[in-house]
């Protein structure tokens, strides 16, 4: 299992490498906005464990294993996103999403996947819950007008 900063470094690299040929250590640093030593040492943890092929001054290669991880990881962050613009939140997506992926377990993120295709399927009761959302006025236990 990799730890959150890893799962991000990973994440990166593979969105990096749907761009690109060569992954540099400047190119990770520069998308995660973090030193190059802080890339190099999270490099040797992942080259250690097999997801990626790391020596100083080459270009990075993705394992198959971190073509596969990676993948999964760009594509949960994806569900996720989703997830929230189905639910309509006022909140930044893009940072919620980041917040929540490397907490949920993955049953969590299946029956999420199930939910928003779902929702993707039956447009009817997407639009009746975006009716809700216009004309609720209960009080709600986080009605954030009342705190």
């Amino acid at each position: 299992m990799l730890t959150p900063s890893l799962q991000d470094y990973l994440e990166e690299m593979y969105r990096l490498s749907m761009q690109t040929d060569e992954i540099r250590v400047s190119d990770v640093a520069e998308v995660l906005d973090v030193s190059l030593p802080s890339v190099v040492k999270a490099l040797h943890k992942l080259n250690n464990r097999g997801y990626v092929l790391y020596q100083p001054y080459e270009p990075i290669k993705l394992t198959e294993k971190g073509i596969v991880e990676g993948k999964f990881l760009v594509q949960r962050n994806q569900l996720l996103k989703d997830f929230l613009r189905v639910l309509k939140t006022d909140s930044d997506i893009e940072k919620e999403a980041e917040s929540m992926e490397h907490y949920l377990s993955l049953s969590t993120i299946q029956a999420i996947e199930k939910f928003v295709y779902f929702m993707k399927d039956n447009p009817d009761i997407q639009n009746k819950y975006d009716e809700y959302l216009k004309k609720a006025n209960e009080n709600y236990l986080f009605d954030i007008n009342k705190i």
